[in-house]
């Protein structure tokens, strides 16, 4: 298994403002085929926003999505991990905080995501590597 974050994140994110409307957000996720969106203020991540949020914080309580904000309804603060830390230390964030993705942040700045898959997919390539008998 992978040991840092680095070894297993996917680079780059999609993010939106903090005033972008939730119709923007959604239209975004659509066009990137993505199922959550980083919420950032000067390239600095304050939030999460996913698709969950905006059914369930936002449409079931009959809100309007072009005037509410990504902010307004994203996860705040958003819980992250360093592109050094252990693998092992972003499951058990995802696991206590009952998440599948987590933002790769290094000094306040966005560098990319790691998901359960990634670590998955990461560890189904190890295991059909074939390693010589010791």
């Amino acid at each position: 298994m992978a040991r840092f974050v680095r070894e297993v994140m996917t680079p780059g994110v999609t993010a939106v403002p903090p005033d972008a409307s939730l119709q923007e957000a959604a239209q975004l996720m659509r066009a990137q085929d993505s199922r959550d969106l980083l919420v950032t203020r000067a390239g600095r991540v304050i939030g999460v926003l996913t698709d969950r949020d905006i059914t369930v914080r936002a449409v079931a309580e009959g809100a309007d999505p072009l005037i509410v904000s990504a902010q307004s309804v994203c996860t705040r603060p958003p819980v992250c991990v360093g592109p050094d830390d252990e693998v092992a230390t972003a499951l058990s964030l995802m696991r206590r905080h009952a998440v599948r993705r987590l933002p790769v942040v290094a000094h306040g700045r966005p560098l990319g995501m790691v998901s359960l898959i990634d670590v998955t997919a990461h560890q189904d390539a190890q295991d059909a590597i074939p390693h010589p008998p010791t």
